[in-house]
């Protein structure tokens, strides 16, 4: 039996700071890459940031720089720290399990959690 959760969504005004935080414990040995993705309203869901059992982490250009992914093994959490957030970084974001990073492609993803809301506004 797996667990996967995220949880760590919430409201904030523009520049401020969230974390997220996916839990996933349960998964077969080569399902180690652990991804952030998110869906804005009436817009398809994108890829944002995904993290190797080696540590190895990939992020998209448009988040680079402002969010930051990482990982506490001793957890089984992976984290998605979102600073200077603005009004497009609303969505509902995703955490994915799967065997290799494959960003900004879904394709190497194979198991979803249920989503976080994040809004931003003044």
């Amino acid at each position: 039996q797996f667990q996967l959760a995220e949880s760590g969504g919430g409201l904030v005004q523009p520049g401020g700071s969230l974390r997220l935080s996916c839990v996933a414990s349960g998964f077969r040995s080569d399902y180690s890459t652990v991804g952030w993705f998110r869906q804005a309203p009436g817009k398809e869901r994108e890829g944002v940031a995904c993290i190797q059992n080696s540590g190895s982490s990939s992020i998209v250009d448009s988040v680079k720089g402002r969010f930051t992914i990482s990982k506490d093994s001793t957890k089984n959490t992976v984290y998605l720290q979102m600073d200077n957030l603005k009004v497009e970084d609303i969505g509902v974001y995703v955490c994915a399990v799967g065997r290799w990073c494959t960003l900004p492609s879904e394709s190497g993803f194979r198991f979803w959690g249920q989503g976080t809301q994040v809004s931003v506004s003044t």
